[in-house]
């Protein structure tokens, strides 16, 4: 044992001795022979359409084999977006089953997903550093996106409960080309992107992608419209030192789709195309992010990496909810009139965040190390304008009269909300090679999570709400990996995470005395490469625990840590290449979610969507988990210039609170493409929805948004 802790305890020391100790570090490592690691078989990745990746950087802070992640891990790259006409990182995660989209509920804005039954929210990164802007995220500057499950703190911090999202951009290489793709499609559906790269010398590069997109959809007034443009360089390519600089620059000017009301526990029945908000509801967002990235190669063994990323985003939001309905169930729609209500806010964000690494491969005795060692600090900053409306009338749920709203409407400032939050994370990875079949990884991460809160009312003369809280967590990784031959692997695995009052950047008084939410889980999974390494398959059992889970006491109102629960799950996948000319991802994944213990009760006040008046949560499914999701994609070259392909998306029904009293029924949804490709250009078509399903995909406890209906896209891609 004490050989083990020995590389652990001298990583740390380097990570916090530096730079007083790392140059002496660093030349007796040169003095020493370089340690060569044992030979590992990659799948080829020079064909730009192959669905299968070799490596991820999402299971830890350096480029890893698959095989050597004793987690579950999905990664949707170029080619499956490119193929599928994915524009959004919501289209991309439909092929990760133990995926939901939620709505969002207390005004939460932009991707809202859930995985394995728990929010994701504020778990999205860019290049493995916090993307925690509230906006809706496009997919024209990146390569890949990659998705982690199962609790994952020791590698991220706060937060992944379920596990991550992380959004892995282009980077710049020394091989030139340029790629221009305008699409056009049904619903006034206009997109044009730009992918240019170009090496400056023999060692740097600059790249460009942009980014123009304007389109309405199947249902009424909402409209998408987004301009981007993303530019990176990188010098020092091949050479001991490198260096990446890269910007993100997004705008995003949306009708915000609020969708349909519950009524009595389910959405309303009514058109698909039905619209209740204004025609100027916005949803404005200004996204900004620069990243720079330096990373130094003492030797093939030690690697020092430091990156630091600044995003800036501001946000004005005014959609439209509607207030809850009282008339009894069997009301037809055209006599239900609703008011309207607004969560009208302007958000001020910011994070800045420094990550260092320092990565060192090294041998002790009959055993090969690579240990991840850093430090992680940040700010995050929020000012939130919250502002109410009144005069804004009623809508009728039978016959919405589309219209801006009344000029006699008044806006009022109400409250200012600001948050800073402080991050400090240290922590150590160390993947052992015991022998050339068993692998042992291991993890430790200390975070300490600081926040002040202060709310001023505009509307009252009341002192401010002055709030802080500050927690200090450990969080753990362990797994034991197995494989007997170059095409298996298999493992188990252990993580926690934790979840502080303030992860969102939000307080009250009910929640900034209590300690954070501890997550746990278990998984044993297996990962196997078929038809001669062509086709990766993987399997895992999975437990996922919320163990002391928060809760409200019905009578006195006090939220305490009483709380349990779970989710056990099984899930299957697939991606590669059953031959030349046939590619397939696929997955499924069941979740059988159980709140163990809750206090937590439901609204003592009947309405359409509380249908059922003190519901105990105790026993009941957590929102938003689903006990069956699927997905398949694939296609078929018939001939080389000549591609066709399909696929499916399913889930069954899921709850959308806590109490089971409010239910979205399942769908499964089919797709299709048509392609012509050539060297030189590309013609794709594809058509979505290929049934007109009417269906709810994006929900939550008030609201379900149908989604589109059918529609088509036609994509010329050219290279020059």
């Amino acid at each position: 044992m004490n050989r083990r802790r020995t590389p652990i305890a001298a990583a740390l020391l380097v990570a916090f001795a530096a730079p007083l100790t790392f140059s002496q570090f660093a030349s007796a490592q040169s003095a020493t022979p370089e340690t060569t690691l044992p030979a590992v078989k990659v799948q080829d990745q020079s064909i730009k359409d192959d669905y299968a990746p070799a490596k991820t950087t999402i299971g830890g802070k350096a480029p890893t084999l698959l095989r050597d992640v004793p987690q579950s891990i999905t990664v949707i790259n170029r080619a499956v977006l490119d193929s599928q006409a994915a524009t959004s990182i919501t289209d991309a995660l439909r092929n990760v089953p133990g995926i939901t989209i939620s709505a969002g509920e207390g005004g939460v804005i932009g991707d809202n997903i859930n995985l394995r039954g728990f929010t994701a929210r504020t778990d999205i990164f860019l290049d493995g550093v916090r993307d925690r802007g509230q906006y809706s995220r496009d997919t024209f500057f990146l390569e890949s996106v990659e998705v982690l499950k199962g609790p994952s703190s020791m590698l991220f911090g706060r937060g992944s409960t379920g596990g991550v999202i992380n959004q892995v951009s282009k980077k710049p290489d020394l091989k030139a080309r340029s790629e221009v793709s305008a699409s056009v499609g049904t619903d006034d559906y206009y997109r044009t992107t730009l992918d240019l790269n170009r090496p400056l010398s023999d060692t740097s590069a600059f790249r460009v992608s942009a980014l123009v997109h304007d389109a309405d959809s199947t249902r009424d007034v909402t409209e998408t419209k987004r301009y981007g443009i993303a530019p990176s360089l990188r010098l020092g390519i091949g050479t001991p030192t490198e260096i990446t600089l890269s910007v993100l620059v997004q705008r995003n000017r949306d009708i915000p789709d609020y969708g349909f009301p519950l009524f009595w526990g389910k959405p309303i029945s009514a058109p698909a195309n039905n619209f209740y908000g204004f025609t100027d509801d916005k949803f404005d967002q200004d996204i900004n992010v620069f990243n720079a990235t330096i990373e130094h190669k003492f030797n093939n063994n030690l690697t020092l990496r430091n990156q630091t990323q600044y995003g800036k985003y501001k946000t004005e939001a005014a959609p439209t909810p509607l207030s809850s309905v009282t008339s009894p169930a069997s009301t037809a729609l055209e006599l239900v009139n609703v008011p309207r209500n607004t969560r009208d806010r302007e958000l001020d964000d910011s994070s800045l965040f420094n990550q260092t690494d320092l990565i060192a491969k090294f041998q002790a005795g009959t055993m090969l190390h690579t240990v991840i060692s850093g430090i992680e600090i940040g700010r995050d900053k929020n000012k939130n304008d919250a502002y109410t409306w009144t005069g804004l009338g009623t809508v009728n749920l039978g016959n919405p009269v589309y219209s801006a709203k009344p000029s006699t409407a008044v806006r009022s400032h109400t409250t200012v909300t600001n948050v800073t939050a402080d991050t400090l994370g240290i922590y150590v990875n160390d993947l052992i090679d015991l022998t050339k079949q068993w692998k042992l990884v291991g993890g430790l991460r200390w975070d300490r999570f600081d926040a002040d809160y202060k709310q001023e009312s505009l509307t009252t003369v009341t002192a401010p709400t002055v709030l802080s809280r500050d927690d200090k967590m450990l969080s753990t990784r362990a797994g034991v990996i197995w494989q007997p031959s170059d095409t298996e692997s298999y493992y188990v695995s252990y993580g926690t995470s934790f979840n502080p009052s303030a992860e969102t950047l939000t307080l009250s008084t009910s929640n900034a005395d209590v300690k954070p939410e501890k997550n746990r889980s278990i998984e044993v999974g297996a990962k196997m490469d078929l038809l001669n390494g062509n086709l990766m398959f993987n399997t895992a059992l999975f437990r996922v625990e919320k163990t002391n889970a928060r809760t409200t006491d019905p009578l006195t109102a006090v939220v305490s840590l009483d709380g349990d629960i779970r989710v056990n799950g099984i899930e299957f996948g697939a991606v590669g290449r059953i031959t030349k000319a046939w590619q397939v991802i696929a997955g499924y994944t069941f979740l059988n979610g159980e709140i163990i213990k809750s206090s937590d009760v439901s609204s003592s006040t009947v309405s359409s969507t509380n249908p059922v008046a003190g519901v105990a949560a105790q026993g009941k499914t957590p929102q938003n988990t689903p006990q069956h999701t699927a997905s398949l994609w694939s296609t078929y070259k018939i001939t080389p210039a000549w591609e066709t392909g399909g696929g499916m998306i399913y889930s069954s029904k899921r709850y959308v609170n806590n109490f089971e009293t409010a239910v979205i029924d399942g769908y499964t949804r089919f797709d299709a493409t048509l392609a012509y490709l050539q060297k030189s250009y590309d013609v794709r078509l594809n058509l979505l929805n290929l049934t007109d399903k009417e269906y709810f995909e994006t929900a939550s406890g008030a609201r379900a948004t149908p989604a589109k209906g059918r529609s088509a896209i036609v994509t010329v891609s050219y290279r020059f």
